[in-house]
């Protein structure tokens, strides 16, 4: 009997150690799993301070979309974006250099903000409500409508000449989003790159380019035997800087930029040098925001 007392408690107290063993493994487990996911750095927005801190602000801009953003010949960001750009590093950290240009396409402005990678977009981003639920735009400094540019040689003159047609259109742009949205039986042929799209026209992979109607004008008076056969369409849009969502220090503080800037009629002296040879003096009117606030 004295025996049998004792394998009895041999065996329960092997089953309260394994049993503990087991639970000191659990719980190691959900505490390594919990070290883990603590460790996950999330990707935030730099403040005001970090980037002055830094001593660079990162402004992403277009590479290949003259007179806006483009890459000049000594390798060099110029254009109307760019311009402007190098005036909130000139104001925010007392000198124009202090930018850092990071080249972005259409596609990545929003990933771009969000993974930190740049603290603003200046590439000739349009507000859009589906763009909000995703960045936080600024006061809006330009405004664009969506237009069409042909060949002379086989014009397209209206949306619904469009629907038989091959429309060119660069990836993650308003005019994607306008045509699939409204004209979703248009055939789209879609590229990554600005530079992609007029090189597909040129090449008769497609019948026209849809696009910001500043842009297809820029380009048609570049290239003859094209024409913008569609001025305007789709109604008036603004182009603004935009900042990673729930950046307020940073979106305050280019808000109050613009208003300083509207006051000296800064943008307007940025179309001179930057637009003025495409568009001509008669258009600034039809394109500049001057402090951030749309004139009714």
């Amino acid at each position: 009997m004295k025996k049998m007392k004792k394998l009895l408690a041999a065996v329960m107290a092997g089953t309260i150690i394994l049993g503990g063993l087991v639970g000191c493994g659990k719980t190691s487990s959900e505490a390594a799993n919990s070290k883990s996911e603590s460790s996950e750095s999330k990707v935030t927005a730099s403040s005001l301070d970090e980037i002055k801190k830094r001593g660079t602000i990162k402004i992403g801009v277009f590479s290949d979309k003259a007179p806006f953003g483009y890459v000049d010949s000594n390798g060099k960001s110029q254009g109307f974006d760019v311009h402007i750009a190098r005036r909130f590093a000139k104001d925010l950290l007392g000198d124009e250099s202090k930018v850092e240009f990071v080249l972005v396409d259409a596609a990545s402005r929003v990933a771009y903000l969000e993974s930190n990678k740049v603290d603003i977009i200046m590439a000739n981003f349009t507000v859009t409500e589906e763009r909000k639920q995703k960045v936080d735009f600024a006061n809006p400094y330009m405004k664009v409508s969506l237009g069409l540019v042909s060949p002379d040689s086989a014009p397209i003159n209206s949306i619904e000449e469009m629907k038989d047609k091959k429309i060119i259109i660069a990836k993650g742009t308003t005019a994607e989003t306008y045509l699939t949205k409204n004209h979703p039986g248009i055939q789209l042929v879609k590229y990554d790159q600005y530079s992609e799209i007029f090189e597909a026209l040129k090449d008769g992979r497609g019948d026209a380019i849809a696009n910001d109607n500043t842009e297809v004008l820029a380009w048609a008076k570049k290239n003859p035997g094209y024409s913008v056969t569609i001025p305007k369409f789709g109604g008036e849009d603004t182009i603004a800087p935009a900042v990673a969502k729930g950046n307020k220090e940073l979106l305050d503080w280019i808000n109050s930029e613009l208003i300083t800037l509207g006051k000296e009629n800064f943008v307007h002296k940025a179309y001179e040098e930057t637009l003025k040879d495409t568009y001509g003096a008669e258009s600034i009117e039809d394109i500049v925001i001057e402090g951030g606030k749309v004139e009714q």
